[in-house]
């Protein structure tokens, strides 16, 4: 639960959410994609509450990347098309290697004629996760929102998703659910947050310097990442 909760954000920036597991990121990051709605409080969009417009229009302005990667029964090509329904075949494969999904796409026997199974069972976790990102890519968002998404991926994929990433939060407001140091470090603004509440905000050279919360998570886990040899497994920051 959120409590005295307020937050603007400027078109194009981007934010990010750190903090202890139950301390509020998921649910910020559901009532953004309105999974649910607040009983309290509004959520505006270029000054119109959310809730003004229609659930089909709010998913348009939204790409989502979860950590659990929702996928259905059919081709890969059918899944990333459901980011653009009017989307060309050409489209559908340029947003896949923007997203670093074609090399893996290329390498199955039907490429992207090939059956993910029910919920994407059939693909890896990694597998799903370009997959998604792909669909984003195509979809254009004005709002790009990342959950966690690298969380459960081997480093190679884990590098592939952060470069799609990178080409889609280019010049588009974004939420990330801090997992990576590069990804906090490059934030225009990061959220520290706990029991709901923000108890720290700023960039990462303001925080650090405050030594508060964030200097204790960054100095309990980031640093392990800064002493890891190259290619070795990012630790995450609070899931």
């Amino acid at each position: 639960m959120l409590k005295d909760f307020s937050l603007t954000v400027q078109p194009g920036e981007t934010i990010a959410l750190v903090g202890a597991t139950g301390g509020g990121k998921s649910t910020l990051v559901n009532l953004l994609c309105r999974f649910y709605e607040p009983k309290r409080g509004r959520i505006l969009i270029n000054g119109r509450d959310y809730t003004d417009y229609t659930l089909e229009s709010i998913h348009q302005r939204i790409g989502i990347v979860l950590q659990t990667p929702h996928l259905f029964s059919g081709t890969i090509r059918e899944n990333i098309r459901y980011g653009r329904l009017d989307a060309t075949d050409a489209e559908i494969e340029e947003a896949a290697k923007l997203a670093g999904a074609d090399e893996f796409i290329a390498s199955l026997p039907k490429g992207y004629e090939e059956k993910v199974g029910e919920g994407g069972n059939l693909l890896s976790t990694g597998q799903k996760q370009l997959v998604s990102l792909a669909r984003a890519v195509l979809s254009q968002p004005e709002l790009f929102i990342m959950d966690e998404a690298t969380s459960s991926v081997d480093t190679l994929t884990e590098a592939l998703i952060q470069r799609g990433m990178d080409h889609l939060m280019q010049g588009r407001t974004s939420f990330v659910v801090a997992h990576r140091l590069s990804t906090i470090r490059r934030a225009d603004r990061i959220l520290v947050i706990d029991s709901g509440k923000i108890v720290e905000m700023g960039s990462h050279k303001e925080l650090l310097r405050k030594h508060g919360d964030y200097y204790r998570l960054y100095t309990q886990q980031f640093q392990q990442e800064l002493q890891e040899p190259h290619g070795g497994r990012i630790v995450p920051l609070a899931a």
